[in-house]
């Protein structure tokens, strides 16, 4: 029988399980306590507290034996259990609340703000405010470059004085509808023609946050641009004409307008403002019967290109040319039915896209040009930067080091955080060894730099079939390089979604493949799954977008590199004796 539980089965080997006979002799008498004339000290700890509490007045007929004599006395004394249950009951919500343990920085930083002062917070951090990329987009003549060049007038980064002077040049060359776009459209070319060409670049500053403005090209002949634009972009904005037949024109086949959507989603922007531009047109008025017929329009297709119309998506109706709706709210007596917020408030207060401040150092190049030294432009992907550091330029495994830092207003800055645009003075490196597509990298860990890799593509658009062997260019980040690709491997079955088996012979429109593809030289790329940015991809073929697609697998042949690269520097000694 067991000594420590006396009402317990005993185990014999061999025999089965008998019910203990019950002692004969009487149970010990119960422990006599003194009787208590001073209050009980508190318990020593409160984990004995818990729990334990109930127990004890059942249990009173136990042999003297059977506990150690130091747990009868710790046992704890009657008037303690109200006071541990008190503390027990309240743990959960004092504790382990969301309002005690915040991991939110956003209410971190609004709690810092109301305890300290204004000059204390500036002293402790700084001036930073959060920095987004805007990236304007959509048909040509929609009103891109104007709305942004009236954002720049009304965010006071153009003075009045100067955008009078566009108005005076615009009147002189018969452009006068257009000089609030000449503030982004800076070459001759674009101001006679009234088509951005390039991606310009503008930068402006809220209350809350800092923007850089990317105005890509809407025209069909310089959608190349308008990616590595929208490569540099955290949001979208879809601008959209009003004006009777200027929407339809822009969305039915042909238009811009679809392939715009797109290409900004594969190049991994998350949020779109769709802003119906034009509102104050003869042809519109501020009609909401207008206004609700583009948006019904436009959102089934925004929502196949894999945006989610309740979240990713915001509909506001503008006028760029004469500034409603983009700084101040709408007036009831112009638009009586549009009760959301301005353009500007909006992007105020989105939510912040989610940053990798401490991942390894990305940089994609986007722009270089020769002043004082070698300055590259680009948008920091991932990981942070300061002066002084040793980097890496890829795919050449140049070592460079950074003079200095610039801002887009042109300031020296230290140092530069994930999701700024900079220009960045680099020492060590001549520009005419940089193209855009590079990749300004941390030295101990490095971009992977690859020929030949595995990427998942969905055919959007082609003549013909896509058989091994094709060839087409691919846009990634910054860089456009042709591709070819050598061997289709695996379909995927509209009606499974599994993948085949057996190599497919050719791929078709509207079908989903797994394809090898080889570049003829090493280019900067990464996985889907690491960095979505630097993991997507484009493929363009005679002007149309062929197919969009993400890498799965990097196939790296670093040993043919390393022996063609050990070849290279040979050299042979001929001595004649």
């Amino acid at each position: 029988m067991s000594k420590l539980n006396p009402g317990a089965f005993s185990f014999v080997p061999g025999r089965g399980f008998v019910v203990p006979e019950q002692p004969a002799q009487p149970l010990p008498p119960p422990i006599e306590r003194p009787l208590q004339t001073e209050a009980p000290r508190p318990p020593p700890t409160i984990s004995l507290n818990i729990g334990g509490s109930s127990t004890p007045p059942v249990l009173p007929p136990q042999p003297p034996s059977q506990p150690p004599p130091s747990t009868a006395q710790a046992e704890p004394p009657k008037p303690a259990p109200p006071k541990a249950a008190k503390i027990d009951s309240s743990a959960p919500s004092k504790t382990f609340s969301t309002e005690k343990a915040k991991t939110d920085t956003t209410a971190i930083a609004a709690e810092v703000k109301a305890l300290a002062d204004q000059s204390t917070l500036e002293d402790l951090y700084g001036t930073l405010k959060e920095h987004l990329n805007i990236v304007f987009i959509g048909h040509v003549d929609a009103g891109k470059s104007t709305m942004g060049g009236n954002l720049l007038f009304l965010t006071g980064m153009v003075d009045k004085r100067t955008m009078e002077k566009y108005e005076r040049e615009a009147k002189e060359a018969g452009r006068e509808s257009w000089y609030l776009s000449w503030a982004l459209d800076s070459t001759p070319q674009e101001r006679s023609k009234g088509k951005t060409v390039e991606v310009g670049r503008a930068y402006f500053e809220t209350d809350q946050r800092r923007y850089t403005i990317l105005d890509a090209p809407g025209h069909k002949t310089f959608v190349p641009s308008m990616i590595s634009g929208a490569a540099q972009a955290d949001i979208a904005i879809l601008v959209i004409s009003a004006r009777k037949g200027e929407f339809e024109t822009g969305f039915e086949r042909g238009g811009q307008t679809r392939e715009h959507i797109m290409l900004v989603k594969t190049a991994g922007v998350s949020k779109v403002i769709v802003v119906i531009n034009k509102m104050d047109d003869a042809t519109v008025n501020w009609d909401k019967v207008r206004y609700d017929e583009i948006k019904d329009k436009l959102t089934p297709f925004i929502k196949a290109a894999g945006f989610n119309p309740k979240t990713d998506v915001t509909f506001i109706p503008v006028s760029a040319y004469t500034g409603v709706n983009l700084k101040d709210r709408v007036p009831k007596s112009i638009c009586t039915w549009f009760d959301g917020p301005s353009f500007l408030e909006h992007l105020d207060h989105m939510p912040m896209v989610d940053r990798k401040v401490n991942a390894p150092l990305m940089m994609p190049v986007s722009e270089k040009y020769k002043d004082m030294g070698t300055i590259v432009v680009g948008k920091i992907e991932s990981g942070r930067l300061r002066k002084g550091d040793s980097l890496v330029l890829m795919p050449n495994k140049v070592p460079v080091e950074v003079a200095a830092i610039y801002t887009e207003m042109e300031e020296e800055v230290d140092r530069a955080m994930c999701g700024d645009n900079v220009r960045i003075r680099l020492r060590g490196v001549e520009d005419e060894d940089i193209s855009p597509g590079f990749v300004l990298t941390s030295p101990s860990k490095p971009i992977h730099a690859v020929r030949q890799f595995e990427a998942q593509l969905a055919i959007l658009e082609h003549k013909s079939i896509i058989c091994a062997g094709y060839s087409a260019v691919m846009h990634i980040h910054t860089l456009a390089e042709e591709v070819t690709l050598p061997a289709l491997l695996h379909y995927f079955d509209k009606a499974t979604g599994r993948k085949s088996k057996k190599p497919p012979q050719f791929a078709k429109k509207g079908q989903k493949i797994v394809a090898l593809i080889e570049t003829a030289e090493p280019v900067c790329v990464e996985r889907f799954s690491d960095y979505p940015q630097l993991g997507r991809f484009t493929l363009r073929d005679e002007g149309r977008t062929i197919a969009i697609g993400k890498i799965t697998k990097l196939i790296e042949n670093s040993t043919i590199d390393e022996v063609a690269e050990g070849v290279s520097n040979l050299s042979v000694n001929n001595t004649n004796n």
